[in-house]
């Protein structure tokens, strides 16, 4: 390596893109020109998805036929619940989810045709049948029959009912529906970074997803979620959060995970709406316990010179945690969620990365 050059790929473009663009000097996420903030507050999960396949949000009659589409496609075929059936009941989700989806091109008898309309075919398939598989896996690794999808239910509010057989409460629904939002996409991250890759070989939209996967399981990536619960919990039952931050961070030099991000120097837009919801969650449930938790850790941490310097806020996994562990989702189980979400920026630039390879 040549001497003063950095290793990764800092500084190096590796693709156009029209879908998201992250301004981190100013803590602001637009998915094709449109803020995260009032995607968050207005649109539905299925509409961001259209609008990252489309570069356009849908009209009412687009959204219906869309959506109709989407549950049409939810069923998986009868040979793969056997096969997850058979999986190990203590496999990681992640790990279950990854295979899952490979085995889904084994039923798709054209899985190897790479023609637009047929990519597109394939993502709507792969964004319904994820949030069944996830919740599947949720019962039968307890033992439980899955729940079939419902048809009369949207994608959030559907994936709820599919987890439990009960209907979800509205701030449930709402709660679930932003993260799914807040998550679509999100630049050239690794894991969409890995999608393109194996896109640029001619390799197909499974193998491609499968991949994404993979990439997304680690803690480094998608799998600081379930880091950042597993250290809410050890907060919670090892002195005040304030004892922890002066021993474990100011005495060991322990990080707080979901603190600080790679590319965003001010407050990640993501993580401040999902506070929000947060809150609103523990309010209904009566249960603010590691709400509590993670505003205190945050209060240690903002008041710091070191955080400060460095310019670190909680980011899109810090209270995320604390959302999907309130609607009722096991720690293990939080990044197949954030894979449910980021399928619909995996797919739109997989078809985006095939129309310009």
């Amino acid at each position: 390596m040549a001497e003063g050059q950095k290793k990764g790929l800092e500084g190096v473009v590796i693709a156009n893109t029209r879908l998201s663009r992250v301004e981190g000097d100013i803590g602001r996420l637009t998915y094709c020109g449109y803020d995260i903030k009032d995607l968050a507050e207005n649109a539905s999960f299925e509409e961001v998805v259209f609008l990252l396949w489309y570069n356009k949000l849908p009209t009412q009659t687009q959204l219906k036929r869309f959506t109709k589409t989407l549950r049409e496609f939810r069923n998986l075929p009868e040979g793969e619940l056997d096969a997850m059936k058979r999986f190990p009941n203590n496999a990681h989700p992640m790990a279950v989810l990854r295979s899952a989806v490979s085995a889904l091109g084994l039923y798709d008898a054209a899985a190897e045709d790479n023609s637009q309309d047929a990519n597109y075919r394939k993502a709507m398939h792969l964004t319904a049948k994820i949030p069944t598989i996830i919740a599947a896996w949720a019962r039968i690794r307890e033992g439980k029959q899955p729940i079939p999808p419902r048809d009369d239910l949207g994608l959030a509010a559907n994936f709820l009912y599919m987890m439990s057989g009960e209907e979800p409460t509205e701030t449930e629904v709402n709660a679930l529906n932003v993260y799914l939002v807040l998550l679509a996409d999100h630049g050239t991250n690794a894991s969409t970074f890995t999608s393109r890759v194996v896109t640029s070989t001619d390799g197909d939209m499974y193998s491609a997803v499968t991949a994404a996967i993979g990439s997304l399981k680690g803690p480094k990536h998608g799998g600081a979620n379930e880091a950042a619960m597993r250290m809410f919990r050890e907060v919670l039952t090892d002195g005040t959060p304030e004892e922890w931050f002066v021993r474990e961070v100011k005495g060991k030099g322990r990080r707080i995970m979901g603190i600080g991000h790679r590319v965003y120097k001010a407050p990640d837009p993501r993580g401040v709406i999902l506070k929000e919801h947060a809150v609103a969650l523990c309010t209904e449930r009566e249960k603010c316990g590691l709400l509590d938790v993670a505003v205190a850790l945050e209060d240690q941490a903002l008041a710091d010179d070191y955080f400060i310097d460095r310019k670190l806020f909680p980011n899109v996994d810090y209270f995320s945690a604390i959302v999907l562990d309130a609607i009722g989702i096991e720690t293990d189980m939080m990044t197949t969620l954030f894979a449910m979400s980021r399928i619909a920026g995996w797919t739109a630039h997989i078809i985006e990365q095939w129309a310009d390879n």
